[in-house]
């Protein structure tokens, strides 16, 4: 995965090149005319702007290295493209061996390097040479920075946890950074590793003080929402849920988190609410989703007639599958509500898929019940092909007379 856009880290890098040796006063003012223009991302940093410059015995090397990597970016062939990369950083490992390079000299070799690396999938070889360019300490604080974010990611994005969050928590100590991007970026790793009540400030902070409309707040708000649940904070988390619901009421996964929190939160009747103006809606599209609302009513008192109504509507659009799942708690709900043939009929269906014989034993007791003796006798038996905890009750079904 490439972190950073080649072209965009190639401006600020052919611009350090061309004055590396400090020689040409012309490219000397169009540098200082340039940083004026660049925005200062870190303004609360205490880091100074390194005043280190290139060695005049490398100046040449390091044009050579910008421009090498230039060619390979422009390339179209991905072959001469990954034979450039190749290239730039065989001169870059020239430049970092090389003992009348400065820091700098280095920090920028190892800066390009690390995105031709990234150019041919060598994450690790990124890594590594970042490393180099950060410990260089030679760059200005918006490259320094940005370099320090781009290893955490690196590092973050393998599972690497131990040292993406320690690159992480020196980039946010050293820039002190508060941009938004930056502490979702973090919250959301901290997420992914499970670290659910520390993902709460970063993300939190991140929602409240984001500005920029291109800034994702609403994926991290939802992040938000479940690092609250997780935390066992489900107040929070519902209120998130709630809102985030209110916002977007067509919105299939915001009603259906909702609908999930209520639950967890043992509020079925609202979470049968949310669902069920869902599924007058429309939004109910999926087999999980109608088992979703089934299940929660079947759950509730006296909600056998909207278990019947949703299982039968399911099975009608084809989006349920009459599976034991579902038959069973259909003929429970037909039973509840004594319509017991449908109830049966229900049942007959479900026992064939169960893992064991008791469907087939209920089944049996209902239509003993009902007086359909010679029926009765038949599940009883196929129960106890299925098998039994205690067969003795199916034996004393196909004992009767």
């Amino acid at each position: 995965m490439k972190l950073l856009t080649p072209k965009t880290t190639l401006l600020g890098l052919a611009l350090l090149g061309a004055v590396a040796g400090g020689f040409a006063p012309e490219a000397e003012a169009a540098r200082r005319n340039e940083q004026k223009k660049e925005e200062v991302l870190y303004p609360d940093t205490t880091r100074e702007e390194p005043k280190v410059k290139g060695s005049p015995k490398v100046q040449t090397k390091l044009n050579k290295l910008i421009e090498t990597y230039n060619k390979a970016i422009e390339q179209d062939d991905d072959a001469k493209a990954q034979e450039g990369y190749t290239n730039a950083r065989a001169l870059a490992d020239e430049i970092l061996a090389n003992a009348s390079a400065t820091e700098y000299d280095k920090a920028v070799a190892a800066q390009i390097a690390s995105q031709a690396a990234m150019s041919t999938d060598d994450e690790a070889g990124a890594a590594a040479y970042l490393k180099q360019a950060i410990d260089a300490n030679a760059l200005g604080n918006n490259q320094h920075f940005q370099l320090q974010l781009q290893l955490a990611q690196l590092q973050l994005q393998k599972d690497d946890y131990t040292n993406g969050f320690v690159t992480l928590d020196q980039y946010f100590a050293d820039s002190k950074s508060t941009r938004p991007a930056d502490l979702a970026f973090k919250g959301q790793y901290l997420y992914q590793a499970e670290r659910y009540a520390e993902c709460v400030p970063p993300l939190k902070q991140a929602i409240e003080t984001s500005t920029n409309p291109e800034d994702k707040v609403d994926n991290w708000t939802q992040i938000l929402m479940v690092c609250y649940q997780e935390a066992g904070q489900l107040a929070e988390a519902l209120k998130v849920a709630e809102a985030l619901a209110a916002k977007s009421p067509n919105d299939k996964r915001a009603q259906m988190n909702l609908a999930t929190i209520y639950l967890n939160s043992e509020q079925e009747a609202k979470a049968a609410a949310v669902l069920e103006k869902m599924r007058a809606s429309g939004l109910l599209t999926e087999e999980r989703d109608y088992k979703q609302l089934f299940i929660t009513y079947a759950n509730m008192e006296g909600k056998e007639k909207d278990v019947i109504s949703v299982v039968n509507e399911g099975l009608q659009k084809g989006v349920l599958k009459p599976d034991y799942q579902t038959q069973l708690a259909l003929a429970q709900a037909y039973y509840y509500s004594e319509q017991i043939p449908q109830a049966i009929d229900a049942w007959q269906k479900a026992a064939p898929q169960g893992t064991n014989g008791d469907t087939y034993l209920n089944l049996a007791r209902v239509l003993w019940q009902e007086g359909r003796i010679p029926e009765a006798k038949v599940a009883a038996r196929a129960a106890l092909e299925k098998g039994l905890k205690k067969p003795e009750d199916a034996k004393k079904i196909i004992a009767l007379p």
